[in-house]
């Protein structure tokens, strides 16, 4: 089955922990600290591959995951970065942050690999942190922790020109006749349930076009599978507007270009905007009695003074295709040949932040019901925070509690009343 949509989860590898250790050796009776760093959490990776054109591989597993960094070790041993993984998808994938919507990356055009969550940095060993007043560090950082983001898959065809038109107009037999595209045929709706691409081979160049599923009122609010194939026509250049001019099937072919319009507008401006061209089909089964009026006639005369061109076609006997083909490629010519590249909206660097505080929190060995908290960037913000204002030691309780020294304190059974020192400050522990 073809599948052109996936929601799936990524996390990348959690930083491996810094160590505390010191040098311990003969005739060394008072080493340093010697704590290695942790290693590099793994990434989470895509990368085009052009030998795929389904996302079915994400149909069955919903998390993909990297591999932690392993902690540091003692003499300075620095522990081992995470596997990155690489997940494979075919080309035209859009990224999208699950919630929002908002595009992470397309896997279009150049950017053929991308990094959409980057592994958690190792944390630094106790071997950083010695300085003249605390020559014995007893904490070293944490790894950062891994990211976890949840994402929307989508395949948006890449083809120069797409095929639109209500259900059992002929864009299959079109396709079958232009291209090496061998789609399914047959005389019901909604006989094409994926997108189908073909090479048009024409003198002097030719194009890629893909057969978009039959449209229906209320496609671009997702009525139908509506949602599900306007986006495959996104990237087109081009689009050829098929319709029976010949009301097979009782269908007013000016009303049903109207009604697909309508729709494509009501999806994207950027669809309405794009150059179009009708392939009135089925001139083969067109009978016109004595004084009605002539459908291909009345076409011409309601399209092609917006710029429109009505071309008379029969998919069956290929009368009338070569001309249209042949005019898509001159208008093709004077387009741009960049592929349409869908811009990053979100960027999970700047929203998935993380910042690990090193730190110690533990039970004085000396004194009863007193807790000692240790740690550099503690240690800075002391020297720079006013405890003797109200503002200043609310900042210093919301610090505490944001990066999880209260929780810690906690865990190791503090009580009311109890006393916790932090370098030269001391004060009684309340809730």
């Amino acid at each position: 089955m073809f599948a052109d949509r996936a929601r799936i989860i990524l996390r990348s590898g959690k930083g491996g922990d810094g160590h505390v250790s010191f040098r311990r050796e003969l005739f060394v009776p008072d080493g340093g600290p010697d704590g290695g760093d942790g290693g590099k959490g793994g990434d989470v990776i895509f990368e085009v591959d052009t030998g795929l054109n389904t996302l079915a591989d994400f149909r069955y597993r919903r998390k993909f995951s990297a591999t932690d960094g392993e902690p540091g070790g003692k003499r300075r041993c620095h522990g081992a970065d995470g596997k990155d993984i690489i997940l494979r998808v075919p080309p035209g994938t859009v990224v999208k942050e699950a919630q929002s919507g908002q595009v992470i990356a397309d896997m279009s055009g150049e950017n053929t690999r991308q990094t959409i969550l980057r592994g958690g940095r190792g944390g630094n060993g106790n071997m950083h942190y010695a300085t003249a007043t605390m020559q014995a560090p007893k904490y070293a950082q944490p790894g950062k922790d891994a990211k976890e983001l949840e994402v929307i898959l989508e395949l948006k065809v890449i083809a120069d020109v797409g095929l639109v038109g209500f259900p059992n107009v002929g864009k299959s037999t079109f396709l079958s006749r232009v291209t090496n595209a061998r789609p399914k045929i047959a005389n019901y709706h909604f006989t094409t349930l994926s997108p189908n691409l073909g090479v048009v081979d024409l003198d002097g160049g030719g194009f890629v076009i893909a057969d978009i599923p039959g449209l229906i009122e209320g496609a671009s609010e997702g009525v139908g599978l509506g949602h599900e194939f306007l986006r495959h026509i996104e990237r087109t250049k081009i689009m050829i507007h098929i319709v029976d001019a010949a009301s097979v099937e009782g269908r007013d072919p000016v009303e049903d270009i109207r009604k697909i319009n309508a729709e494509l507008a009501a999806y994207s401006d950027k669809l309405s905007e794009k150059p179009q061209v009708i392939a009135a089909n089925k001139i083969d089964a067109l009978f016109i009695e004595d004084g009605a009026e002539n459908p291909i006639q009345r076409l011409k005369d309601e399209f092609e003074p917006e710029g429109i061109p009505v071309f008379p076609i029969s998919a069956v006997t290929g009368k009338g295709v070569k001309e249209l083909l042949y005019h898509v490629q001159s208008l093709l010519e004077k387009l741009p040949q960049d592929i349409t590249v869908f811009e990053q909206e979100y960027d999970p660097e700047l929203h998935l932040v993380d910042e690990s505080l090193p730190f110690t929190v533990e039970r004085s060995e000396e004194e009863e019901h007193t807790f000692l908290v240790e740690g550099p960037r503690i240690e800075k913000m002391l020297g720079y925070t006013n405890l003797e204002s109200e503002k200043g030691f609310r900042f210093f309780q919301e610090f505490l509690k944001d990066n999880g020294i209260l929780e810690q304190l906690e865990n190791l059974g503090i009580e009311e009343g109890d006393t916790v020192r932090i370098y030269g400050l001391q004060f009684d522990y309340y809730k």
